[in-house]
């Protein structure tokens, strides 16, 4: 299992269109990925899971990578992150 934070940096913070385009991003993977805020997490592949975290502008998640190639997973989603929140 590997794993990286991110500060979210999109003003509307992780809302319905950036949430669909994570959860698709995700499901593409062959890592099961995992998005935390606070203490709960959620997987990544499900866009109401990821709404419902209700992440701000300047909140820090933590995105977790477990099976598959977990490295190559995790820079994906770092630059989707990177170019869409």
């Amino acid at each position: 299992m590997k794993a990286f934070t991110y500060t979210i940096k999109d003003e509307l913070g992780i809302h319905a269109r950036p949430a669909g385009m994570l959860a698709k991003a995700a499901k593409a993977l062959d890592s099961e990925i995992t998005i935390t805020k606070g203490d709960k997490t959620v997987g990544a592949a499900k866009i109401m899971a990821l709404m419902g975290l209700g992440v701000k502008c300047g909140d820090t998640i933590t995105v977790t990578a477990n099976g598959g190639n977990e490295e190559a997973s995790l820079a994906e989603i770092r630059s989707f992150l990177e170019n869409n929140l």
